[in-house]
């Protein structure tokens, strides 16, 4: 599979440097927010990442299994593929390596802020909604495309949270750094790599093109 995976890294990365683009000129904007008012937003696009997040995974996961390998998809199969893909890698994205960042820029008030344990029943919620949406309308493409920039904005807004100097072009350049690797890598792997991993020969056959 190393090869479809890395046709999608390289697909995928131009878009994920607009996206780290904007969160760039969104922080020069927002840089005089509140922690609160930081805090709120992040609350807003975290979980709409985890949604979009679990509808891929999801979608992914059912198409192949089911085009291309011909098998009914299990429900069970379902909720475990698209519970841990969209939990596990937004939180990979949106608080764990903006988080790293923050503590080598040695940002002021640097927290992890881990969604689905400080609102637990919000992100568990929207994880779940976004399996059932993939359940009934399994697309990809256009969700992907807004899960990436989404997730940069969640990215961004937890570095917000963390700031209180101003913003250098040194921090300016680290920070596009780190919102671009927390967003390119993670998002192929939630929505392409992880839920591949779980079909047969026949699926990943067919994502190469074999």
């Amino acid at each position: 599979m190393s090869g479809p995976i890395l046709r999608e890294l390289k697909h995928h990365a131009p878009f994920t440097i607009f996206g780290a683009a904007t969160g760039i000129i969104g922080m020069v904007l927002c840089r005089n927010l509140s922690y609160e008012t930081a805090y709120r937003i992040f609350y807003l696009f975290h979980p709409l990442h985890v949604f979009l997040s679990a509808l891929v995974t999801a979608a992914m996961y059912k198409n192949y299994k089911t085009k291309h390998e011909g098998q009914k998809c299990s429900i069970a199969a379902l909720l475990a593929v698209g519970f841990a893909g969209a939990i596990g890698v937004a939180t990979l994205s949106d608080s764990v390596i903006p988080y790293l960042g923050e503590l080598l820029l040695r940002m002021p008030h640097a927290e992890p802020h881990i969604g689905f344990i400080e609102r637990w029943w919000l992100i568990m919620s929207l994880a779940g909604a976004g399996i059932a949406v993939a359940y009934f309308w399994p697309r990809t493409t256009f969700t992907h495309a807004g899960h990436v920039l989404i997730s940069t904005w969640a990215s961004l807004f937890h570095i917000i949270m963390a700031g209180g100097s101003p913003l250098t072009l040194l921090a300016a350049a680290a920070i596009f750094i780190f919102l671009f690797i927390a967003v390119w890598v993670p998002c192929c792997v939630s929505d392409i790599v992880f839920p591949l991993l779980f079909v047969g020969k026949d699926g990943r056959k067919a994502c190469s093109g074999g």
